[in-house]
Formats: C-alpha cells, sequence, structure tokens
C-alpha cells in the first residue's frame, strides 16, 4: 500500500557513499545503487510541536526512505512511498521493493 510522506530531510547518504556507512545488511542491499535519506516525518516542527511533542512524551518521528530523488540536507520533500519489511523503512513507488 502507497502512502504519502512529508518530511525535512535530516541526512542524505548517496549511492556512491553506501559502503562508508555502517548501514544494516538487508538496508544496504535495498539501498544499492539509490539515496538514502533520513527523514523528520511531518516537515519541520514549531518550537510549541516540539514542546508539546516533550511534554506528552512523543517524540517526532524519523523515517528512512530510499529513493532515486537526489535530495540536501534541510530540503522539505514529498514522496509517495511502500513500507519495506524493515521498520521505519520505506521506498519511493519509483523504486519499488527488490528493485
Amino acid at each position: 500500500m502507497t502512502e504519502t510522506i512529508q518530511g525535512d530531510v535530516l541526512h542524505v547518504i548517496p549511492p556512491d557513499e553506501l559502503d562508508e556507512h555502517e548501514l544494516d545488511p538487508e538496508l544496504h542491499a535495498l539501498a544499492e545503487s539509490h539515496y538514502v535519506l533520513v527523514l523528520r516525518k511531518g516537515g519541520h516542527p514549531s518550537i510549541l510541536d516540539l514542546i508539546w511533542a516533550f511534554i506528552r512524551r512523543n517524540p517526532i518521528e524519523a523515517v528512512t526512505v530510499v529513493t532515486d530523488q537526489p535530495a540536501e540536507e534541510d530540503d522539505e520533500v514529498t514522496l509517495t512511498v511502500e513500507e519495506t519489511e524493515i521498520t521505519g523503512v520505506y521506498v519511493t513507488v519509483d523504486v519499488g521493493v527488490g528493485a
């Protein structure tokens, strides 16, 4: 099932740097020749959102997305994704699971 995720890019791993990072072997295999983006799900929170999340002890969620779309840190992106078997990891629809 697909869903749309909007978020701020916290970290980018380009395809040519995958071997330089200690990625989970399953994630590394999935990401081969694709970008790995770590996103703050929901976009950039306001100071009130941050305080409210702290008070409720409900952290702002970070997710990992494997995509062909290049991005830079601090970019805000909206991606159509599918969930993978790896918790918290998604692939963009154009990549597909097992591509």
